[in-house]
């Protein structure tokens, strides 16, 4: 069985001062994953995975897309195969992705969590198989047991506006010595391309509010008692994915046309321009919901989604059928942030791009909107999607440095469904202890070990713990 001799304790530490930057600074910061996909729900009942299949594979799209293009058949990624079955064909499938990232994270996750020191491949897969889902039979490797084995200190859900919210409020009464917060993600108040769709979440809003909704404004109370509701249960931002910013001049009267239409079921009579006025109405209104409570704003902007008609209607969304978009950003993202800073109502914003074309706009635009009142008010989100590989990761952090303050951001996240992605966050420290570490040795920077050691765990840890105003769990009642 093939040893992966290159994953040594200096994995992507190119230099003796990159080296000690990871070991003595980054190595043992706790991670704060401010933005995943995790089930809330399986934190709660402290859930234990039957196999390593279903805690893998399962949603994991990055992964399905490998394996499409290798020529797996549907049915062994998310047909009706066996567990085992689909294990094998991602096995099979995992030297072939040499250069992806997926090829790091697949053994940097069976090292970290399960000891195995091999290349999964279609030799080792039976074994590996073994030997993982023993390992799963065992209570360490319950879901709160994988968090704190990778020593997580706080991670961030997101939830739909109508979500009870029943596991946060039990992991909270718990104090299972984690943080598990939840995320204000708004995304169907804006997806009006299917009426009957949105008007049956609209329906369901009414319901659980006890609001009658006929109009805008009632439509908007409504969203704002959600609002209050997350609030209430510990929330402090919220997320949006959108395939552009939204930012076209609406006025309150368009918006009530626009809204009745919608509710009366007339989608189909609404113009592409008057869809984008009443997203981008919405999105503002929402945006001021959240500095009124001092949330953080988190937009995650470009992706392409749902491409694949034949994919979409046999799997659904999230199929693995997105790619980078290429609409233009600069106007509208300016248009969008000045029209909330203009009455000092934008809050704290995370702008996370996903092409990378437009790393530069990013970066500048951010400095357009900074106040003083908090380091790094407008951040350059970390890495994301296609871009959290190491090129991407190197990219975002040059760009960040050079045309804004890298010492301000609030680094990495997994935006994950999976409980085993949290090496990421390794993936991510080692990068960055190369490329500071690189400067230092090619005399870029002072060879001051302790300062710029100290910059590296901010960016680890220490700059999204105060940035992000959630409690972690010393702090819990």
């Amino acid at each position: 069985m093939t040893t992966h001799s290159f994953l040594t304790e200096n994995f992507l530490l190119q230099n003796k001062t990159a080296r000690t930057l990871y070991h003595d600074y980054a190595k043992d910061m706790p991670i704060y994953d401010y933005h995943c996909h995790l089930p809330a729900d399986l934190i709660a009942r402290n859930y234990r995975f039957s196999t390593i299949t279903e805690a893998w594979l399962q949603g994991d799209h990055y992964k399905w897309r490998a394996m499409r293009a290798n020529g797996i058949a549907e049915r062994e990624i998310t047909g009706d195969a066996s567990d085992k079955e689909k294990f094998l064909a991602w096995a099979r499938t995992v030297p072939a992705t040499v250069r992806n990232p997926l090829f790091h994270w697949t053994l940097l996750e069976l090292k970290r969590y399960f000891d195995v020191d091999k290349l999964l491949n279609a030799q080792t897969a039976e074994p590996i198989y073994t030997q993982c889902n023993q390992a799963l039979t065992t209570e360490t490797f319950r879901v709160q047991g994988l968090l704190k084995r990778m020593n997580v200190k706080l991670v961030c859900t997101t939830e739909d506006p109508l979500d009870t919210l029943i596991a946060h409020r039990q992991l909270r009464q718990e104090n299972i010595g984690i943080s598990v917060h939840t995320a204000f993600r708004p995304d169907r108040a804006l997806s009006i391309e299917n009426n009957d769709t949105w008007n049956q979440w609209v329906n369901r809003l009414s319901e659980l509010t006890q609001t009658d909704i006929q109009g805008v404004d009632s439509f908007l109370e409504a969203i704002a008692q959600r609002h209050s509701f997350f609030h209430e249960n510990g929330c402090r931002l919220s997320d949006y994915g959108l395939e552009t910013v939204y930012s076209d001049d609406c006025s309150h009267s368009e918006l009530c046309r626009i809204f009745s239409a919608l509710r009366q079921g007339h989608g189909d009579e609404i113009t592409q321009q008057e869809r984008l006025k009443f997203k981008s109405a919405m999105l503002h209104e929402l945006a001021v919901m959240d500095a009124e409570k001092e949330w953080a704003l988190q937009l995650h902007i470009g992706p392409l989604r749902n491409t694949n008609t034949r994919l979409y209607r046999q799997i659904g969304p999230d199929a693995g059928a997105d790619s980078i978009g290429d609409q233009p950003v600069a106007r509208p993202l300016a248009r969008f942030l000045d029209r909330l800073d203009q009455n000092n109502r934008l809050p704290k914003t995370i702008l996370y791009n996903h092409n990378p074309r437009d790393n530069a706009v990013y970066a500048t635009m951010c400095g357009n909107f900074q106040d003083g009142t908090v380091g790094g008010k407008i951040q350059h989100g970390a890495a994301w999607w296609f871009l959290d590989q190491k090129e991407g990761i190197e990219d975002h952090l040059n760009t960040l440095s050079q045309m804004g303050i890298l010492s301000t951001f609030v680094g990495m996240l997994t935006d994950s469904r999976s409980f085993f992605s949290f090496p990421r966050h390794e993936y991510f420290r080692r990068i960055l202890c190369n490329l500071i570490g690189s400067d230092i040795e090619r005399g870029l920077l002072p060879d001051d070990l302790k300062w710029l050691g100290g910059l590296i765990q901010n960016l680890c840890y220490t700059n999204a713990k105060n940035y992000f105003s959630m409690t972690l769990p010393a702090e819990n009642e």
